[in-house]
């Protein structure tokens, strides 16, 4: 996965003045779009895309630098007005290229990525590896945005917006794994970009022949693998540094990459006031 990143990072580097299409250039690399755009953000801090865009204006203030007008730079690049290209360059440096040009600055580089990844193994990863008929999410669906840590807002309102007799129902309706009520994050940007939105589901896995009633959401999922990781400790702090250790540790020490699918945590235990908690995390993943 290092080395597919590695090539990966060469190819933009060489096409900063097309149009990066990153579904053709991964093509070549023996893995899927999906798994590279959610390692990457998860290695780099920053979507694949964010990336694309800093180099890209890195390498043009340099052209803008050295004096070449800003509608051949604009079209050098893929922008169809010196003013599209302007607040493009404007997003990443904090200034125009005018000022650029007067000033020679101040400017934000981005320098070119290398992956350099030495796997220590230092955070505990209790994992198995189960395979799963198809069965059915259900629950109560909201579209909440993306937060990478700390506890999302959106999402604790949506809970406590329930009834607890609807927790009861949704218990007492779970009847597959993953056990018990669970927290299911889908439609995930592939580029994991914080504030993008995401379908959070607050509900159960159920067989797909149990009937569903009207006033639940639904996510049908086919059969297939997952990697399970359980987890301890603060919450949801313990959680979330597994769910790093994931793309920092065990993905690429293991030969297996991230599907389209849902992410799904399943709480098994927890104190009173949710402080510490006893978790699974279940991620939809393929052979590599």
């Amino acid at each position: 996965m290092i080395a597919a990143l590695n090539q990966l990072i060469d190819q933009i580097e060489d096409r900063l003045a097309d149009d990066v299409d990153v579904a053709e250039l991964v093509a070549g690399l023996g893995t899927t779009e999906y798994h590279v755009r959610r390692m990457f953000s998860s290695l780099a801090g920053m979507p694949l895309s964010e990336y694309v865009r800093r180099r890209r204006m890195t390498v043009a203030a340099a052209d803008v630098v050295a004096g070449d007008t800003l509608l051949s730079v604009a079209a050098r690049y893929g922008y169809g007005s010196a003013e599209a290209f302007g607040r493009a360059f404007r997003s990443v440096h904090g200034v125009g290229p005018a000022e650029v040009r007067r000033d020679g600055g101040p400017l934000r580089s981005q320098s070119q990525l290398r992956v350099r990844l030495t796997v220590e193994g230092n955070t505990s990863m209790d994992t198995r590896i189960t395979e799963r008929p198809a069965f059915r999410l259900i629950g109560h669906a909201a579209r909440v945005p993306l937060i990478h840590e700390g506890i999302n807002p959106h999402i604790q309102a949506h809970i406590t917006s329930l009834p607890a007799t609807e927790h009861a129902r949704l218990t007492a309706l779970s009847n597959t794994e993953p056990p018990g009520l669970l927290q299911v994050s889908a439609d995930v940007d592939p580029d994991y970009t914080e504030g993008s939105e995401l379908t959070y589901l607050h509900g159960v896995a159920v067989d797909e022949a149990t009937p569903v009633a009207d006033d639940l959401d639904t996510i049908d999922l086919p059969a297939g693998t997952w990697a399970v990781f359980r987890t301890e400790g603060e919450h949801p702090g313990a959680l979330q540094s597994a769910w790093a250790a994931t793309a920092t540790e065990w993905f690429p020490s293991n030969p297996w990459q991230l599907r389209p699918g849902p992410s799904i945590v399943a709480v098994l235990d927890r104190s009173d006031d949710f402080s510490t908690a006893t978790c699974e995390l279940w991620l939809p993943v393929e052979r590599a």
